[in-house]
């Protein structure tokens, strides 16, 4: 578990700037995909090269009808597919770590000097605790990373089917090419117990991909009805809210916003 430290840590800190939906997102990418892959998946699969017995010892036959049956190891392409799925939530999160740092200096910059108009523009992403508002680029950086994972998980589940097939493993595997001299059958080891986790990762992409669509129809319905009921409501406050206040070293009064 130790390898997946890293990516666990940076996950965790999405948690505070994503909604409800994104942190279920979360919690099944951790339990039912990291967790499980980390824990005993690894156990089940093992050296499948090494566990399948085929029906003939001529040199090489073995590891051809491997080759030709699996691509990649199943393991693998799932290791392959949290990395890269993950990637955009890890961009937002730099994105946020970003727009929090420029709003901390611009908070800094209130309490020690002006701009050349007297004027001074609030930050309106976060607060002072680094609590940030989906709003704005954010909501646009969050919807995109919500599009780019629907997109790279479909591809992985498409890649599932023309890699391995869809979506179990065989019993056995037929192979009759070089450099087998005659056609040979190689039979796999624990072939159920495997087809169950292959399901189970698959319904996990599956679970995945309407988790982000439910929190994408769910960020644009609440956007929505925010509008409307600034809408129906009393003049909402402009974007920038200023206020004056009287400078004690200078003879004019400063426009705070």
């Amino acid at each position: 578990m130790g390898e997946w430290s890293i990516l666990s840590s940076l996950l965790d800190k999405v948690q505070s700037h994503s909604t409800v939906v994104g942190k279920v997102w979360m919690c099944v990418l951790f339990l039912f995909r990291i967790f499980i892959l980390a824990a005993g998946i690894d156990t089940i699969w093992g050296d499948e090269q090494a566990n399948m017995n085929c029906n003939t010892k001529s040199p090489g036959c073995k590891n051809a009808c491997y080759d030709r049956s699996f691509p990649m190891s199943h393991t693998r392409f799932w290791v392959l597919q949290i990395l890269i799925v993950s990637t955009p939530t890890l961009i937002y999160l730099g994105h946020v770590l970003l727009v929090i740092r420029r709003e901390n200096k611009l908070r800094r910059r209130l309490e020690q000097k002006l701009d050349k108009n007297g004027m001074i523009k609030a930050p309106k992403y976060s607060n002072e605790h680094g609590k940030v508002q989906l709003k704005g680029v954010l909501l646009v950086s969050y919807m995109i990373q919500l599009l780019f994972k629907i997109v790279l998980e479909v591809a992985f589940i498409v890649g599932q089917y023309y890699l391995y097939g869809f979506i179990l493993m065989p019993n056995k595997i037929s192979y009759s090419d070089y450099p087998c001299p005659s056609p040979v059958d190689c039979f796999i080891s624990r072939p159920t117990e495997k087809n169950i986790f292959i399901v189970f990762m698959l319904a996990m992409a599956v679970l995945s991909v309407f988790l982000n669509f439910v929190e994408m129809f769910h960020l644009m319905i609440s956007k929505m009805q925010e509008r409307k009921r600034r809408n129906n409501g009393p003049i909402p406050p402009k974007e920038m809210h200023c206020f004056n206040k009287p400078n004690h070293n200078l003879s004019e009064r400063v426009t705070f916003c």
